[in-house]
């Protein structure tokens, strides 16, 4: 039996003796769930098909049972690890773990930018669908949970791994990208039908907390600090043969929503680190500095009778900037002005409220007493058919998908606005190569849309530009430098992804003259590398 409680610490009990009580007077042993504080259709929907098909998650369970603990055929001579992709780009995650008894897949994305290469490389020889024992998933953004679905559209019916928050998240995300696919007339690359099953398969861990996924491998995650729920892995494979820490993506400092992500592991040989801000001058403001940047580049916008506009990313950063314009003029630094929402990011909001425990101290504290960090008088939930209503609203600030510009309703917003001089664009997140994002910020100024008719429409770019990078969910130069030296214990192999290549090569040029005794690669997709 499930209890939905708003504040599941009255069912839970001082000690738990509430829940006690109700397991004496029923004989059943309730799982208390808390309720969103803003109304939740992602959340209503997964814990309403976890319901439906109970019975058949337990057979699932079951299955998955009897393949963990089948009797081992091989010895653990080696582990080898695969990139199927983001080794030397970013974008399209994915990690290939083998043994000769198992195979583990970590992250399974896509890449942001359609040049043919969005799917990591599943016809590779040592990629085996009908092998392969489970996936791990380490956060919600597409680039890392993108293709799960792909996997089971083409059969796997194997476990899938992440945090609870990152279920939910990923189901929102993935049910979005082919909402955007359908809007832009772009073939489907899987079905609805394929998310729920890639659901109903996914089974949940919480930080810190050790299971068994494979004869020979036991998977345990820590806090990455990169978005709510983001994961670091950590692979225990054979009886202590070797251990594998994979990063995903991680933040190692504190920011207005999230703690640093964990350095202490129970044991460590080879670390897989991400690289996305690893270039020689990737050196980041901190959490204040790129809020001062932000509210100074806000402030101007305003006075100038100007919109601004920020894409973001519906997970993290949508949340983050969301509190620090809260912060700003809750103090006077900016007038209250409107903040018009569109896309996901509500919902993204109202899946941040069910896990307070997983954000800061600062933040979940609020929740816990029913202040909701991210709703406001003058924040409004767009819709489609007003858009235009916000050009009479100036001077505002309207937040949108997608971060990289990429689809979503962020690019109707930037057809109204293009050749506004009083307006701004405000970049906050990574803008991957060859986005539109990306190539705004390197001096495109002639934007190309297409009309109502279906004509091509070209607009120049009056809008002032603002980069603000000090709000990124990576760590930079100088964090991960930090944690390499605070990594504990210390690897012996050190494995650069999830980079640009130029950036990637040089920085494990410049480690290898920092890190005496600790091997360090920069593979290529499709290269082997063996952990041991």
């Amino acid at each position: 039996v499930e209890i939905e409680a708003e504040k599941p610490g009255y069912v839970i009990g001082k000690g738990g003796e509430t829940r006690r009580a109700i397991f004496e007077l029923t004989c059943w042993y309730p799982r208390i769930l808390r309720a969103p504080t803003i109304p939740s259709k992602t959340v209503s929907e997964v814990r309403e098909l976890f319901r439906a098909r109970k019975d058949e998650r337990m057979r699932l369970l079951r299955a998955v049972g009897h393949r963990i603990y089948r009797v081992k055929l091989f010895e653990n001579s080696y582990v080898r690890v695969v990139g199927l992709g983001s080794f030397q780009e970013v974008g399209r995650s994915a990690i290939l773990v083998q043994t000769p008894e198992s195979q583990v897949l970590l992250d399974v994305g896509i890449k942001p930018t359609s040049n043919g290469d969005e799917y990591p490389f599943f016809e590779a020889p040592e990629f085996d669908i009908e092998k392969l024992d489970a996936v791990v998933i380490t956060h919600s953004h597409l680039d890392h949970c993108g293709a799960l679905p792909y996997l089971f559209k083409y059969g796997y019916r194997g476990p899938v791994y992440m945090t609870e928050p990152t279920l939910y998240l990923m189901k929102l995300v993935q049910e979005d990208y082919l909402r955007v696919a359908e809007r832009e007339g772009r073939p489907l690359p899987y079905s609805y039908k394929d998310v729920a099953t890639a659901v109903l398969h996914t089974y949940t861990l919480n930080y810190g907390e050790v299971t068994d996924i494979a004869p020979d491998i036991k998977l345990t995650l820590y806090r990455s600090g990169h978005i709510l729920g983001g994961a670091i892995v950590h692979l225990h494979i054979g009886e202590g043969l070797v251990n594998i820490v994979y990063t995903g993506d991680f933040k190692f400092e504190r920011t207005l929503l999230l703690d640093p992500a964990d350095y202490k592991f129970p044991r460590l040989e080879m670390l897989i680190m991400e690289s996305t801000y690893s270039g020689r001058d990737d050196v980041l403001p901190n959490r204040d500095e790129a809020r001062r940047q932000l509210v100074s580049a806000v402030a101007e916008t305003l006075k100038r009778n100007g919109i601004v506009l920020i894409p973001v990313l519906a997970v993290g950063r949508a949340q983050e900037v969301r509190l620090a314009l809260k912060l700003a003029m809750e103090s006077g630094e900016l007038p209250q002005v409107p903040i018009f929402i569109e896309g996901m990011i509500d919902e993204v909001n109202a899946i941040h409220t069910v896990f307070p425990e997983y954000l800061n101290s600062t933040v979940s504290e609020m929740i816990f007493h029913k202040v909701n960090p991210f709703t406001a008088p003058n924040v409004h939930i767009m819709k489609g058919d007003e858009r235009e209503e916000v050009l009479e609203a100036r001077p505002c600030v309207v937040m949108a998908t997608s971060g990289m510009l990429t689809g979503g309703p962020i690019m109707e917003y930037l057809k109204l606005l293009a050749d506004d001089e009083r307006s701004s664009l405000i970049f906050v997140s990574y803008q991957v190569e060859g986005t539109l994002g990306r190539k705004i910020l390197q001096g495109l100024r002639r934007l190309t849309f297409i009309d109502a008719r279906g004509r091509m429409e070209v607009r120049e770019l009056k809008m002032t530009i603002y980069r603000v990078e000090g709000f990124s969910g990576h760590s930079d130069r100088r964090q991960l430098m930090a944690y390499l030296r605070r990594v504990s214990p210390k690897p012996r192999k050190l494995v650069l992804n999830h980079g640009e290549r130029s950036k990637i090569r040089e920085f494990r040029s410049y480690l290898s003259h920092r890190l005496p005794g600790i091997e360090i690669y920069a593979p290529e997709n499709l290269e082997a590398l063996r952990a041991v």
